[in-house]
């Protein structure tokens, strides 16, 4: 092997190996990298700066701290939408629709946005057309109400100041103190609600899916038209829902 490829070899892995730990912590800095890689600071910075010209990480507001771009995440989402990489993911959605009789998703946090990643509809005449890949806004679905309160309390303050919190219903809660206080009873119940805040006529609960170290990467949810369950109706459920969230949990690599 030349010189050179074994150099450009190294910086590959190199590259690699800081994408690896990016995604390890939140809010890292080039610095924590620096010191977790035990790689000399130039070069850190110049992996950083090709990085993200190549849109695989970008730089926060505060131009400190990284996360990853969006060329990485859609790298990301299109890992886990191969259909060898998903038939168990597949398989447990649909015993788990097939058991509750109603439309179940698998869903993902995509910057400001909840994104439809995994879907299995309810073999009814009356159902909300949602297909996968569909974004929606955090405040008044169940699954991103529920990735808002179980995030770090200073990206839920940082992201709430921000979002735009647009009326969709008269349910939609746009009031930010009353959102607060919604997190809470989310935080409380690890459990989150959609009651037609989104959509007239539909009603959503959500529960998280963890990574191995306990962070949340996903949510399950399933929802349903009013007429046919009210939101009482789909929290009978929530046991149901828990156990296929770890079961997800140990087939999701996430």
């Amino acid at each position: 092997m030349s010189t050179s490829t074994r150099a450009t070899n190294s910086t590959l892995l190199r590259a690699f190996a800081l994408i690896e730990e990016l995604l390890k912590e939140d809010r890292t800095t080039a610095a924590d990298l620096c010191q977790r890689l035990d790689v000399p600071k130039p070069t850190v910075h110049r992996i950083i700066g090709q990085l993200e010209q190549e849109g695989l990480l970008q730089k926060e507001p505060d131009s400190r701290h990284l996360s990853p771009g969006p060329r990485l995440r859609k790298m990301a989402l299109d890992i886990l939408a191969q259909r060898s990489v998903g038939a168990p993911r597949r398989a447990i959605l649909q015993k788990l629709a097939t058991e509750l009789g109603e439309t179940c998703n698998i869903t993902l946090l995509d910057g400001h946005e909840l994104i439809y990643f995994e879907r299995v509809e309810a073999n009814w005449p009356v159902r909300i057309e949602l297909p996968p890949g569909s974004r929606m806004p955090l405040h008044c679905t169940a699954s991103g109400k529920l990735f808002l309160a179980l995030m770090p309390l200073h990206r839920r303050k940082a992201l709430l100041a921000s979002l735009p919190l647009g009326v969709h219903t008269q349910n939609s809660i746009t009031d930010r103190k009353l959102l607060e206080q919604e997190m809470e009873k989310i935080v409380e119940n690890t459990l989150s609600t959609d009651n037609e805040e989104l959509i007239d006529g539909m009603v959503a609960i959500a529960v998280p899916i963890y990574d191995e170290v306990g962070q949340v990467r996903a949510t399950l949810a399933v929802h349903a038209p009013t007429t046919r369950k009210p939101l009482a109706s789909l929290m009978e459920y929530a046991p149901v829902l828990r156990r296929a969230a770890a079961q997800l949990q140990a087939v999701l690599d996430l």
